[in-house]
């Protein structure tokens, strides 16, 4: 018996293609939608779990030939969009009205590039289409206005609904506090713990943040006050854990790692920065000036996955000292082509948790 060309054959034939991440049916997943058919055109929407979706490409590829087995198809359009989902509500933990997913980026030690990863990662994740935010909680050297171009920026202090709230600065498509735009620029910020942990309670609810698909929080190193109050205040989709390969940041990265694991914030996975030099002047050299293979031996003894590795390479530190993120500044570089693929891998991860 000849199928009809309709709505429901349409979804019938797409009923078998699959979220890659999640492993379910998109029609059941109500991720098909909007379908339409006028004669043999055949038109839907494909609403992705977020804007970063590594596997875009797949799934409408996958989509486009399922439909096209339809006798009478024609032609297939698709329109790809996205909703990312909101992280689960834990008990005892505030979220921040309108943020639906807080991502912490954190290291075991300073000096690893932590930062560059957050920043990076923001960005990134701004370029796919998602709305992001970024906190910048390394109270004591908050260096992200420099690396965001947001140097000479500040906050306006504006009447909200809970009192006064912070308008965050805004530049490279994110959203983003610092203690460097309430103190002076050569300004030590010499504090006990329960200040640090006001300030940080105050960045994280007192902003006017909006509707946010992510919040990054670039961390302090560290195992610390920050940390505690961060996981202890808010509910959380999950830490991306930064190192080096070299066996002295490891060794932190893993008692880190271990910390979030005991505070019960899920563990993203593990990025090794800087894993190897490309010089300027020979691209198709690599040297490992930290070692090699530190990253995936940790990330397999701890049973997390490792994201993806990081080169180092001079225009990332140029682009930091400058205000502009490698992922924007150089895109096709070696290190922006990492740093954007694991933007998508902890985008993927993040709905995957939220959704199962």
């Amino acid at each position: 018996m000849t199928k009809t060309l309709d709505t429901a054959s349409v979804l019938e034939v797409l009923k078998p293609v699959q979220d890659p991440e999640l492993q379910q049916s998109l029609v059941a997943l109500n991720m098909i939608r909007n379908v339409t058919v006028e004669r043999g055109e055949v038109s839907f929407t494909l609403v992705l779990t977020t804007p970063a979706c590594p596997l875009r490409e797949f799934i409408v590829e996958d989509c486009e030939k399922a439909v096209r087995t339809l006798p009478g198809v024609e032609s297939v359009s698709v329109d790809v969009t996205a909703e990312t989902p909101q992280q689960k509500s834990l008990p005892n933990r505030t979220g921040i009205a309108g943020v639906k997913n807080i991502l912490a980026v954190s290291s075991g030690k300073g000096g690893v590039g932590k930062s560059t990863v957050a920043i990076n990662l923001a960005v990134a994740l701004a370029q796919s289409g998602a709305a992001v935010g970024l906190i910048d909680a390394d109270i004591y050297g908050p260096n992200a206005p420099l690396m965001m171009g947001l140097s000479e920026a500040g906050v306006t202090v504006r009447q909200g609904e809970q009192g006064e709230e912070l308008e965050p600065a805004f530049n490279h498509g994110v959203r983003m506090v610092s203690m460097g735009f309430l103190i002076d620029r050569d300004q030590p910020v010499i504090w006990r713990g329960p200040m640090l942990n006001g300030v940080i309670r105050q960045f994280l609810y007192q902003v006017q943040w909006g509707e946010l698909d992510y919040l990054v929080v670039d961390m302090p190193p560290g195992t610390g006050d920050a940390q505690l109050t961060l996981a202890q205040a808010v509910p959380m989709a999950g830490v991306v854990i930064v190192t080096t390969p070299q066996e002295v940041a490891l060794g932190d990265a893993r008692r880190g790692l271990k910390m979030f694991e005991q505070l019960q914030v899920p563990v993203l996975g593990l990025v090794e920065n800087m894993s190897y030099f490309i010089p300027p002047d020979r691209p198709e050299q690599r040297y490992d000036l930290f070692g090699s293979g530190g990253g995936e031996r940790a990330a397999a003894e701890l049973g997390v996955p490792l994201l993806g590795t990081v080169p180092l390479e001079m225009p990332v530190r140029e682009g930091g000292d400058r205000g502009w993120p490698i992922v924007i500044s150089q895109p096709d570089s070696a290190s922006a082509q990492a740093l954007t693929q694991i933007a998508q891998q902890v985008a993927a991860r993040i709905s995957v948790a939220a959704l199962t």
